[in-house]
């Protein structure tokens, strides 16, 4: 049952186009090249979501009053340098194993409680000049 219906093309712009349900595909993309100046080869159709490729427009489910959306096929780029190299300077630097964690240090009350400890609690009496707490020297 071949009808006569109109569909919308929309490229970058809308076009009304009319065609009968049996319009293949390929005559479809030919109509939209026109209207949109460009190659037939550089163009796809999407209608509902659906890339048409090959077919008719009734098994494509393209139905009266459809917007076909026309698209320009983009050409591949080329990929930013070389893929042979990824991951090369995580493969080449060495595992380290993680250092178990140090006593964590005192804070508040149990800080103070060290200090006074340290400082009048177990003082080493000694002879000659009193020596800081930093000092390593005996």
């Amino acid at each position: 049952a071949d009808c006569i219906m109109q569909i919308f093309l929309q490229g970058s712009g809308v076009h009304a186009v009319t065609v009968d349900s049996s319009c293949s595909v390929d005559t479809l993309r030919c109509l939209a090249a026109e209207s949109e100046c460009v190659s037939e080869s550089a163009l796809y159709l999407v209608c509902q979501g659906r890339i048409l490729s090959t077919g008719d427009l009734e098994s494509n489910n393209v139905g009266p009053l459809s917007t076909v959306t026309v698209n320009a096929r983009l050409l591949g780029g080329k990929v930013h340098g070389s893929l042979a190299r990824a991951g090369k300077v995580k493969g080449q630097t060495p595992k380290v194993e993680k250092a178990e964690d140090k006593k964590k240090k005192l804070t508040g009350r149990a800080k103070r409680r060290m200090q006074y400890n340290k400082r009048f609690v177990n003082v080493v009496s000694g002879f000659g000049k009193k020596r800081g707490p930093n000092s390593n020297s005996e």
